[in-house]
């Protein structure tokens, strides 16, 4: 369909491309050629602006559906090739899923400060955009890409010198420990590549073009899911090489995604182009983006921070309470996975209008967002709930944790209404630079709406498990009433990047 498509858009026969361009993705090299050829934007100047007024609701909800759908598509297959991921790595046992979980956390907590690059990284580029500024947002582009990579590089020398000692924090030893430390030490070698993948899919973003980024990441999880077929269990004539081959597998996934997307971006085939001589650093540009950036990157490490504290509350009633928590978490993180999307297209479209100097059009986006947003979610939710046994019976088949699973998921899908607005208005207070309030709204609402309920319910009245997983539910009233409250005053409008 995608050749067909390509096809018809530069007008060559319809016989003679969908083989030979099969063909020609089987190998990086003529993919790059292949992308060459084809350039996604012929001229800066064409780049998608999602500044201009919409006319009408139907049309505001067409351009907001354009630029989550992918952003969804994309946090999908991510979501897949992680479940993937560890049921190959199941195959080879209890310590091997244990060892490369722990891993695999703490390789969560170093890319906050990817995220924090990227969030600032939306907000710049999209302010330039809206105001038809695309060197300046290609330099912002460039500049966050080598911030990235330099900080990255710099994290990751201490972290794997000293993995064994970070390792152990998981009080764990043994088999367990060396696959972690193995794993980590691996998987960090690509870590600096991985910041690039990222950025640049941030920057990508905030230019408007959401499905370039689902591009790369389908070529990282087909990289990803092949190289664990081979590295783990040996195929083609490779021995295979356990978790520490699923880490090559990451590393090589990363490498050759970061690789491919910014050599597309250098090459001048995106919405955004690298400026002359883009390789030596511009301190003020890398300060803008880092100032807006490293608030976006306290508050996801803190939630990181607080999903494990919310993990120990459930740890303090029984086996069963965690292994319900644990198939309550695979189905908050899908989830999630709506809101994202939305909350990436409320930063573009509010971001940009900004830059366009039409406030009153970023305010209607962002309310448009959360409308359209709430409306789908909302439908999701219900389906959830209704399904919530069957969903549960597909991870475990005990009856008690499917009946706490069960209330758990219900929570969950009660919230969806909750959480369309909170990720929403989230995304758009950050596509204005606005990351300092959401910071603040994290420490109100997880850590002293949440967490303190929770605490609450398990160590001082005793409660009952149900009240444990309601105590998401005052966290995300907490955060909606605030970030409502925000979007309201129009403070946002006034921050300047």
């Amino acid at each position: 369909v995608v050749g067909r498509r390509i096809v018809r858009r530069r007008g060559y026969p319809p016989r003679a491309t969908l083989l030979p361009c099969l063909r020609r993705f089987l190998d990086l090299a003529a993919v790059l050629r292949f992308a060459a050829a084809f350039p996604m934007h012929d001229d800066p100047s064409n780049a998608p602006l999602l500044a201009a007024p919409a006319p009408t609701r139907s049309a505001l909800a067409r351009v907001i559906w354009t630029l989550a759908w992918p952003v969804i598509l994309t946090m999908s297959v991510e979501s897949l090739v992680g479940l993937l991921d560890m049921l190959m790595v199941g195959r080879l046992g209890a310590d091997a899923v244990a060892g490369v979980g722990i891993a695999t956390q703490i390789l969560l907590a170093v890319n906050t400060f990817i995220f924090g690059i990227g969030t600032g990284t939306i907000a710049v580029v999209a302010r330039h955009l809206g105001a038809r500024e695309t060197a300046a947002a290609g330099r912002v582009a460039a500049q966050s890409t080598l911030a990235g990579a330099a900080l990255l590089t710099v994290v990751v020398v201490p972290a794997m010198v000293f993995a064994p000692q970070i390792v152990a924090f998981f009080n764990v030893d043994g088999a367990v420990a060396a696959i972690a430390v193995a794993y980590l030490r691996i998987v960090l070698l690509a870590v600096p590549l991985e910041a690039v993948l990222i950025i640049v899919e941030f920057a990508l973003r905030g230019a408007g073009d959401t499905r370039t980024p689902l591009l790369a990441s389908s070529l990282v999880a087909v990289v990803k899911v092949v190289g664990n077929y081979v590295f783990i269990f040996g195929a083609f004539g490779w021995e295979g090489l356990g978790t520490d081959g699923a880490a090559w597998a990451s590393a090589l996934a990363y490498s050759v995604g970061a690789l491919a997307l910014f050599w597309l971006l250098h090459a001048g085939r995106l919405v955004l182009r690298l400026p002359p001589r883009w390789y030596r650093p511009d301190p003020a540009v890398i300060r803008r983006v880092l100032r807006i950036g490293y608030p976006a990157a306290i508050e996801h490490f803190l939630m990181q921070v607080g999903f494990v504290i919310y993990y120990s509350f459930a740890a303090a009633y029984d086996t069963s309470a965690v292994a319900a928590y644990v198939i309550g978490v695979r189905i908050l993180g899908l989830s999630f996975l709506p809101g994202i999307g939305f909350s990436v297209a409320a930063s573009a479209l509010v971001g940009q209008n900004l830059g366009a100097q039409r406030p009153e059009e970023a305010r209607r986006c962002g309310w448009g967002t959360v409308g359209f947003s709430s409306v789908l979610m909302t439908g999701a939710g219900a389906l959830i709930f209704v399904a919530a046994r069957p969903i549960a019976a597909l991870f475990v088949d005990d009856p008690h944790v499917i009946a706490e699973a069960v209330l758990f998921i219900q929570v969950l899908a009660a919230a969806q209404p909750l959480m369309a607005v909170d990720f929403t208005l989230g995304g758009a207070l950050r596509g204005a630079g606005d990351t300092r309030f959401p910071l603040i709204v994290v420490l109100l609402g997880f850590y002293v709406c949440r967490l303190g309920f929770a605490w609450y319910a398990t160590h001082v009245g005793e409660l009952g498990l149900f009240w444990l997983w309601f105590a998401l539910v005052p966290d995300y009233i907490a955060r909606v009433i605030l970030k409502v409250g925000r979007f309201r005053s129009g403070r946002w409008q006034a921050i300047r990047v």
